[in-house]
């Protein structure tokens, strides 16, 4: 007899042979009990994973000719003929290659028929949403009311190509990725019954590398059984895939720990020599230090039979958790910018130190640091202490190392130092305070959004804001660092502030003003409506929108004529009238007519108006922002990209 694949060996032939999908079983065996049953299923998730399988049970389960049940027996005719694939009321249509309205025509019109052998005439249409818009259309009212003896189940990877009319008359299951636990549990359980020897460690690379996929997992499987030779050795694994021993991986985290920065290299040289590809060196190093962290963070959830357990426990001893953290990320990051950099090794290279760079302070690393300048201890002490040593008090290393890669926000740069200052200070030498700085009068402040350039420093202050800009780049202006004591203005308090224009009055903002207290009786108009707009504010009510979005065509202080144009024909019903004049005639003191026509006077609106000052304004704030000279340094130094779209106004 002929070899037969694994995956086709073991491709379940009852719902309890299933894995990782136990959500589908539940509902579909639920279902068979009760003989509540649909007349059109959705199957829908990545290769691999069971959809056409689950779809062969089920109809098993509805021809069974022991009965509708969840449990099919596997020896009856029926069952024996699906299992081989010939029976005659089962069709399975492939949609990828019959996508046309004909195919799905000739299916309809069989459909009429009753089943000639089963219980059920059953269609399983596998990659649904290949087929084209005429043959969905073709088949929507057969599939929302097909006959009694016509069951449906769709199969795709993509069901977000399936039209919602489709959808709306299935009964949709979402399938899952298996875990590589899952998945390796699975494969041991297989070589068991087939007698082959196996270690455990490669089982895991395998179910890592199925990718939550249990064929091509089982697929894997067949290839290392043959790589070697009837056995599945860790080795072996590793060397079809491609993949990075993990005893180079342990030797780096060892050298790093203990900031050996010649061992570091040397191993990385190692690897390049026996030809691993360095993107799956960082993928694989991603994974170990996940592994480091779920050790340190929770001991339990690392799974008792991990063959590499006492060595995770050793290295987790041995690496801070804030260090395994900031390796995780510089790690998952290198290897995105493996392709910016001139080769892969350079790139591998370049990873390696920057963790070794973010290494704790007592690392040789940091005690060959290029020296301070000689002027910056006298100039100032606060500044002194935070620019001499920015390691100690500057900022955490997952801040520092996200600095690094350009993706720490400003807030968080600035909120570091002082967090890190007080927590770390020395008891026995206290900072002393320095003369707290002048505040900008309010006129002078911008939104949070854009800084204003700093002013110039005075220049005994000069010496220590460059020292720490050379020694450690931060993303907040250099005038920050020296107001780490001072009493800054809150945030909030500057995003509660009104939007400021040039000449530094405040931008009216019709839609919020508050309702005006102890207003004069008989209100003189002076024919300024968006004034008049402000000072009605709140108590325009439902009225707000025709007043905002209206221009004022004549005038009297008994007569009002409105205009708004083809848009907002809408605020022109009677209704909304009614309340702006109600608010009017209390603001003027007296009986007031109103007219609203519909009509283009080519004049701005007050919405208009506030829309295009708050325009203007975040014109300037973005402007600002770009030529801030911090931000500048860091798109200079680092590569930083500013992303001037997401700066937006404040919103109250």
């Amino acid at each position: 007899m002929s070899y037969q694949v694994l995956a086709r060996k073991w491709r379940p032939k009852r719902f309890a042979d299933l894995v990782g999908q136990e959500h589908v079983v539940r509902a579909l065996s639920n279902a068979l009990k009760e003989a509540r049953l649909h007349h059109a299923y959705l199957l829908t998730g990545t290769r691999g994973v069971g959809k056409t399988t689950i779809a062969r049970i089920l109809a098993k389960s509805l021809n069974c000719e022991t009965g509708t049940t969840a449990d099919p027996c596997g020896e009856c005719s029926a069952c024996r003929q699906i299992d081989s694939g010939r029976f005659v009321d089962l069709l399975e249509i492939d949609a990828a290659s019959n996508t046309g309205i004909d195919n799905i025509r000739e299916v309809l019109e069989n459909a009429q028929y009753a089943p000639t052998m089963g219980r059920f005439k059953v269609y399983i249409i596998d990659e649904v949403h290949m087929l084209s818009k005429s043959a969905f259309n073709a088949m929507l009212k057969t599939l929302e009311e097909p006959p009694a003896h016509v069951k449906f189940i769709l199969a795709t990877t993509d069901p977000q190509k399936v039209p919602v009319t489709v959808l709306s008359r299935c009964l949709q299951f979402s399938l899952r990725n298996m875990t590589p636990q899952q998945v390796s549990s699975h494969l041991a359980h297989m070589l068991e019954v087939e007698q082959i020897a196996y270690e455990p460690a490669a089982l895991a690379l395998l179910g890592r590398a199925a990718a939550g996929s249990m064929r091509d997992a089982q697929s894997l499987l067949d290839q290392a059984i043959a790589y070697g030779l009837g056995e599945v050795k860790e080795d072996g694994v590793r060397a079809m895939l491609g993949a990075v021993d993990r005893r180079y991986l342990f030797t780096l985290l060892q050298a790093l720990s203990v900031a050996d920065g010649a061992a570091l290299m040397a191993e990385a040289d190692n690897l390049a020599e026996r030809g691993i590809s360095f993107d799956s060196a960082l993928t694989e190093l991603a994974v170990l230090l996940q592994q480091l962290a779920l050790a340190q963070t929770v001991p339990a959830a690392l799974a008792a039979d991990e063959p590499e357990r006492d060595t995770l426990f050793a290295l987790a001893d041995a690496i801070a958790p804030q260090d395994v953290q900031l390796y995780y990320q510089i790690a998952i990051h290198g290897r995105k910018d493996l392709a910016l950099a001139p080769d892969e090794h350079a790139g591998f290279n370049m990873t390696l130190l920057r963790m070794l760079a973010f290494h704790p302070v007592n690392a040789p690393a940091e005690a060959a640091a290029p020296p301070r300048p000689a002027a910056a201890p006298q100039a100032r002490p606060g500044a002194v202490a935070s620019a001499a040593a920015p390691v100690e008090r500057g900022m955490s290393p997952a801040a520092r190392a996200l600095q690094a890669a350009g993706l720490a926000s400003q807030t968080q740069a600035k909120s570091a130092p002082r967090a890190a200052s007080e927590e770390n200070a020395p008891a026995a030498e206290p900072e002393p305070e320095p003369a707290p700085r002048p505040q900008p009068p309010a006129a002078q402040l911008r939104p949070a959004l854009a800084p204003t350039p700093a002013p110039e420093p005075a220049a005994e202050a000069v010496a220590p804001r460059q020292s720490a800009v050379v020694a450690v780049p931060q993303a907040v202006p250099a005038v920050e660092a020296d107001a780490e004591e001072d009493d800054e203005r809150d945030e909030d308090e500057i995003d509660d502030m009104p939007w400021q224009a040039d000449d530094g009055e405040a931008i009216p903002d019709y839609a919020q003003a508050p309702p005006l207290d102890d207003e004069p009786v008989n209100y003189q108009f002076d024919g300024d409506w968006q004034a008049l707009v402000v000072d009605l504010g709140g108590k325009l009510g439902a009225a707000r929108m025709l007043a905002h979005n209206a221009v004022l065509k004549g005038w009297s202080q008994q007569r009002l004529e409105l205009a708004v144009p083809e848009s907002f024909r809408h605020m022109s019903g009677r209704d909304y009238q009614d309340k702006l004049k109600a608010a009017l005639c209390e603001r003027f003191g007296h009986g007031v007519e109103l007219t609203v026509t519909v009509e283009e006077l080519g004049m701005e609106t007050p919405a208009m108006v506030d829309a295009r000052q708050r325009q203007e304004q975040l014109a300037i704030a973005r402007e600002c922002m770009k030529n801030d000279p911090v931000v500048q340094q860091m798109v200079r130094e680092m590569g930083a990209t500013l992303i001037i779209e997401t700066i937006q106004p404040v919103q109250e």
